[in-house]
């Protein structure tokens, strides 16, 4: 995917908190075409807080907590509205109204009913809480009666509506900013999602997320050109066979094989296989090669009994993308055959063992590489390779994938593929059965088997992130690492109609 058609698909884009504050003064700019002044914006961030309000609760007694600044201003629309549909209202304030400006000064002045002071005493009587303190805007751990407010509401129970984050949320990256932090049943942003509306554990502590729109134009997306999005479908497209399409020109994997451990590397051979690799060939020591001939029939095997070996198998030109690390184990050997497909110019995808012979040297690894690479370590494997790294996991993947000059894939939960130009998505759809033994190497082999058939290393990765996600949602509780590949057979063909 190009960095040019990667800024075009806006419906997927995610916003840091600059670049949404860039959104809103670039709609008010176009106020006299096709934008919307401030007071439009928030009267409808209001209405869109209080139709999504109105379709989940009955009438109940409502609490509004309001900041200081425009978050406050969008809770007071929130008041009146629902106030006008027979709602029984109340209204609380962090700190001065008079010292209230701008759009929030107006908004506040259009509340007819009385506002208390925001303290946990204000909680007693209510059901149904709208945190309108901070939003993503704010930079500090929460204190003062904003921390005692949360304290008192997570003691309650209280429902909680949050407007934009959950304040004391970080909107970028999904932490919280320290001990304590609103967690939300609904969480409304708009225009766009965040990426701490997807990074966990923001994802868990936003609830339920809607993105509404309030009237900023489309038009702006240009001018912000947003890096990151959501991982989804029309970010990528798969590979398309067509009727002179033969076996070699779909790819041919060359994948080495742990002699020990060798669970690993047959779950990647046979997923890249799924994945429409034209041949795969596992490369192994000669011991082990009767337990990886009878996994597969289609399965082609190499003996591998040093790195010499190795190196000669890398000599073939059909052979175009290598698989490197699952089951290989830590050793001397297995640097040395890293070493060697780092050099060989061939697409590589580095994974498990395959990164921690680099670990600490992460500079080493990068100076060797010739082709395009993809590594795919989770959070263990990536502290080890770069021990200063440090922040959140968008932070961290994207610096990891420049300072290798690579395509990172950061797994986990809330999966990470970060290109080396800037370019992030995250992906969302891998559910908790993906936590078993193997399923990472099922993935290492879907992305090698994508790579193979040409696919750019960053698509991939994303695509086989969402595909790795959605196969494992297929199926369900009870699954285990060797059902994936079988799962995207059925998978694949409903994805290309």
């Amino acid at each position: 995917m190009t960095a040019q058609r990667f800024d075009k698909l806006f419906p997927f884009a995610l916003l840091t908190v600059a670049q949404m504050y860039d959104a809103d003064r670039l709609a008010m700019a176009r106020a006299d075409t096709d934008g919307a002044s401030g007071l439009d914006l928030m009267e409808a961030a209001g209405a869109a807080v209080t139709r999504a309000l109105r379709a989940r609760w009955a009438p109940c007694p409502v609490l509004v907590l309001c900041g200081p600044g425009n978050n406050g201003g969008d809770g007071f629309v929130v008041a009146r509205l629902l106030a006008d549909q027979g709602w029984p209202v109340r209204v609380a304030l962090l700190g001065d109204r008079s010292r209230l400006k701008g759009d929030a000064a107006v908004m506040a002045a259009r509340w007819q009913g009385p506002v208390d002071p925001a303290s946990p005493a204000v909680l007693e009587g209510t059901e149904l809480l709208v945190d309108a303190l901070f939003g993503a805007g704010l930079d500090r751990p929460l204190s003062g009666p904003a921390l005692d407010l949360v304290r008192g509401a997570t003691e309650k129970r209280l429902p909680v509506v949050a407007i934009d984050v959950p304040s004391g949320l970080a909107g970028d990256s999904g932490r919280p900013l320290g001990e304590f932090c609103f967690q939300a049943e609904l969480t409304l942003c708009f225009f766009r999602a965040k990426p701490g509306h997807l990074l966990l554990p923001g994802r868990q502590l936003c609830g339920e997320v809607v993105v509404a729109d309030i009237g900023i134009p489309e038009a702006v997306l240009a001018t912000i050109a947003p890096r990151f999005q959501r991982n989804e479908p029309a970010l990528w497209q798969l590979p398309k066979r067509t009727a002179t399409t033969h076996k070699y020109n779909a790819g041919h994997l060359l994948i080495h094989g742990g002699s020990e451990m060798t669970g690993a590397a047959r779950l990647a051979a046979r997923a890249a296989s799924r994945m429409g690799a034209g041949l795969v060939t596992v490369a192994a020591a000669e011991q082990a090669l009767p337990v990886y001939q009878s996994a597969q029939a289609s399965l082609l095997t190499l003996r591998d009994d040093r790195p010499t070996d190795f190196v000669t198998a890398l000599q073939d030109p059909r052979r175009n993308v290598v698989l490197l690390g699952p089951g290989a184990g830590v050793s001397p050997a297995t640097r040395a055959r890293a070493e060697a497909a780092l050099r060989s110019g061939k697409s590589l995808l580095l994974d498990a063992d395959g990164l921690g012979v680099f670990s600490g040297q992460a500079g080493k690894l990068a100076s060797l590489r010739r082709g395009a690479l993809v590594v795919t370590p989770h959070d263990g494997e990536l502290a080890r390779l770069f021990p200063d790294l440090h922040g959140d996991r968008l932070s961290r993947a994207l610096a990891a994938s420049q300072r290798l000059n690579a395509v990172v894939l950061l797994k986990g939960a809330d999966s990470v593929v970060a290109h080396p130009d800037g370019r992030a998505v995250i992906n969302d759809s891998a559910p908790p059965e993906l936590a078993t033994a193997g399923s990472g190497d099922v993935l290492a082999g879907m992305i090698a088997g994508l790579l193979a058939q040409g696919l750019a290393a960053f698509e991939a990765a994303a695509a086989g992130c969402w595909l790795h996600g959605q196969a494992a949602a297929r199926h369900g509780p009870g699954l285990i690492a060797d059902d994936l590949p079988d799962l995207l057979a059925a998978l694949l063909p409903d994805l290309r109609r």
